[in-house]
């Protein structure tokens, strides 16, 4: 097993964490360049990086907010957000697809929780395929409905955690 470690991003991340995200989703689902070097500046301590022996290979990315609106498409580009707000929104959780099925995105997941409720933060809200719902339920996510948003073009589910 190689060894694992995590840290917030820098904008020196931004390429190769847009390399990854569009080689994990589908379509028109991974955000662009733009948009995660924008994650990265705003909110780095919501951009959580997971090196495998040194290598970047997966990432977390969110904002926060005081009223969550899951379709929001502008958060995405986190207009609205505001870093003291007790509501995270995540945006992306992607694992590079080498190295995917190795328990990575549940390591992410775990680290990430940990210190979003090191920072305080009530909920953890994230919007995720049918495929997923299970996966966020095991980690401690509750389902709330199926989302009014059609991202990329796909079906999406909102759920959420509270501290």
């Amino acid at each position: 097993m190689p060894a694992l470690s995590f840290r917030n991003a820098l904008p020196s991340d931004a390429a190769h964490c847009f390399d990854i995200e569009t080689t994990a989703y589908e379509g028109d689902e991974a955000a662009t360049l733009e948009k995660i070097a924008t994650r990265i500046a705003q909110y780095p301590q919501g951009f959580l990086i997971l090196e495998a022996d040194g290598e970047v290979v997966g990432f977390i990315n969110s904002g926060c907010a005081h009223k969550v609106v899951m379709s929001d498409e502008a958060f995405k580009e986190l207009v609205g957000h505001a870093a003291e707000a007790p509501n995270v929104v995540i945006m992306s959780v992607v694992v590079a697809p080498a190295h995917q099925g190795k328990g990575y995105s549940t390591a992410l997941m775990r680290e990430f929780v940990q210190r979003m409720r090191a920072l305080g933060k009530q909920t953890i809200h994230l919007m995720c395929k049918d495929r997923h719902v299970a996966l966020y339920t095991r980690l401690g996510y509750r389902y709330v409905q199926p989302s009014a948003s059609d991202h990329g073009g796909m079906a999406w589910h909102e759920m959420v955690m509270a501290f």
